[in-house]
Parts: C-alpha cells; sequence; structure tokens
C-alpha cells in the first residue's frame, strides 16, 4: 500500500492522514468543506510543530510529512488510485453508507475500504458495496498522532488475507492493533460509554456533583481522565449516538442513554467543541460549570 485516500478532515480524520503521512504513505485527505482543509492543516502543522519542540522529529521529517499530504475536495480525483480508503466521518450511519457507495464504485478492485466508526456495524456498511470482503473496521483512538491503539474490527464477510494486511499497517504505523468483532460498540465502546453513561446518572441522580465523580475514578481507580471530562473530549454528541447503537442493537435498558446526556446534547452543549458541556471551556481551560444546571 503507498496511496491512502482519508475522507473526512475533522479531528480524527486529520490525525490519520497525520499518522499515515509521518510514515511516508501518500495521503490525499478529503472534505467537501475547503476550511475544514484548512483547518486540518493547521492543526496537523500545529502539532507537527510541537514534536519539532520536544525533539521527537526534525525540521526535515516536519517537511516531508507535509510534502506527503494533499488535501482535495474531490474524492473522484483521488479514489481511482488508491489501495486504502478510510472513511472518518462523522458518526452518522446514512451518512457512512452514502460515502461508501460512492467509494465501492470509484476505488480500484484492489482497494480496501476501511471506515474509523466507534460502534457502526461493518457488516451493514459493506453490505452496501460489492466487495463486502474488503471492508473493515480501523477504530483509531483519539488523539490518533499520540494514542497507540486502533481497533481492527472485522465484519462477517471481512477475508482472512484483508484483516492480516490492516494488523500489519497497522503494526507499521506505530501501533498496536487490537483484533475483534462485529458486535455493537465493539470491544473499547461497549465497555467505555455504559461506564460514562453511569457516571452521568450518577450525576443525574445528585450522588455526586461533576467534580467528585472525576476525582474518585482518577484518584480511586487510577484513570488519567474523569469520566465526565473524557465525555466532553469525545463529544456528547458521539456519546449519545453510541448508546443509541447499543441499545438499538441488543435491546437491552442498561444500555439507554441518561436523560441529562439527551437533554445537554439538544442544548447543544457537547463538551469541548462547543466550548461548554460538563465543564465550561470557553475562555481557553477548563472550568466547572454551575452546578444547578445538571439538576433533574
Amino acid at each position: 500500500m503507498k496511496n491512502i485516500t482519508v475522507i473526512g478532515a475533522g479531528t480524527m480524520g486529520n490525525g490519520i492522514a497525520h499518522v499515515f503521512a509521518m510514515n511516508g504513505f501518500h495521503v490525499n485527505l478529503v472534505d467537501m468543506n475547503p476550511t475544514s482543509l484548512e483547518k486540518a492543516l493547521a492543526t496537523i502543522t500545529k502539532n507537527l510543530d510541537r514534536m519539532v519542540a520536544k525533539g521527537g522529529i526534525d525540521e526535515a521529517k516536519k517537511s516531508e510529512t507535509l510534502a506527503n499530504l494533499h488535501p482535495t475536495t474531490s474524492i473522484e480525483s483521488c479514489a481511482p488510485t488508491s489501495d486504502l480508503i478510510v472513511e472518518a466521518a462523522t458518526e452518522n450511519v446514512e451518512i457512512k453508507l452514502s460515502i461508501f457507495r460512492q467509494m465501492d464504485a470509484l476505488a480500484p478492485a484492489h482497494c480496501i475500504l476501511a471506515t474509523n466508526t466507534s460502534s457502526i456495524s461493518i457488516t451493514k456498511i459493506a453490505a452496501v458495496t460489492n466487495r463486502p470482503e474488503q471492508v473493515i473496521g480501523m477504530h483509531f483512538m483519539n488523539p490518533v498522532p499520540v494514542m497507540k491503539l486502533v481497533e481492527v474490527i472485522r465484519g462477517y464477510s471481512t477475508s482472512n488475507e484483508v484483516c492480516s494486511q490492516i494488523m500489519e499497517l497497522s503494526r507499521n504505523l506505530g501501533k498496536v492493533p487490537v483484533e475483534v468483532n462485529d458486535y455493537p460498540g465493539f470491544v473499547a465502546n461497549r465497555i467505555l460509554m455504559p461506564m460514562i453513561n453511569e457516571a452521568i446518572y450518577t450525576l443525574f441522580e445528585g450522588v455526586g456533583g461533576v467534580e467528585e465523580i472525576d476525582t474518585v475514578m482518577k484518584l480511586g481507580m487510577a484513570h488519567p481522565m474523569g469520566p465526565l471530562q473524557l465525555a466532553d473530549f469525545i463529544g456528547l454528541d458521539v456519546c449519545l449516538a453510541i448508546l443509541h447503537v447499543l441499545h438499538d442493537g441488543f435491546g437491552n435498558p442498561k444500555y439507554a442513554p441518561c436523560p441529562l446526556l439527551v437533554n445537554m446534547v439538544m442544548a447543544k452543549n457537547l463538551g469541548v467543541k462547543s466550548g461548554k458541556g460538563f465543564y465550561d471551556y470557553s475562555h481557553g481551560g477548563k472550568e466547572l460549570v454551575v452546578a444547578p444546571n445538571f439538576k433533574k
């Protein structure tokens, strides 16, 4: 594999593009919004500058990485020459299915189609293509340049060869791939999201405050970040979407999203991305939001 196309220039997409480009791949970064592409390149450049300042890479490596990146608003211009396409669009099943139909129609026969979805069925996505054996999940963790894990998800029809290729490719990126099967939430979010949801219920029911809940989990369970701060970092809309996938997929009430989470997403308090969630980030730092906002 030499030519990689990443679809979506948001937080995950630009991180995935960064990692591939830094490891010598020719990377097309696709987004329909030119402003999103500009922001993505600015973010990648800033992250590379940080790595240079810390001595992780030199200026030559930074220049080489940026030279490997090719932003474009047209998937038609790059898909036909791609060896691997990684979809990193928003966590919406209809959007992903539409992208995969387009990818399947445009990509060459040998091309592997991967999705960075954190919960949506790989089998369902693969079913809209004519190459289900070549569709796989590559669930990177945020921030992608830092986090080592890649959850590699096999759909019902994913071939052994394709799975082996993606496992080896992930190792070549300096990541640690873990192979899992295709069930709602996979492994990471099937375990993580119920914990976050329970933390929100604990707040909703008045058992503890935001800071208290996060402190208990950080100091008592050695988590680097409390579950409510982590939810803000992931995006409360993303957490809600994943919980819906779990609830719909298993039909088990234990996955039902907390009403507080639902209300916060409706109010567009989505966490870091909107400037306010369980904490207030609007002034460039992290401040506790006044507690009455979270009463029943």
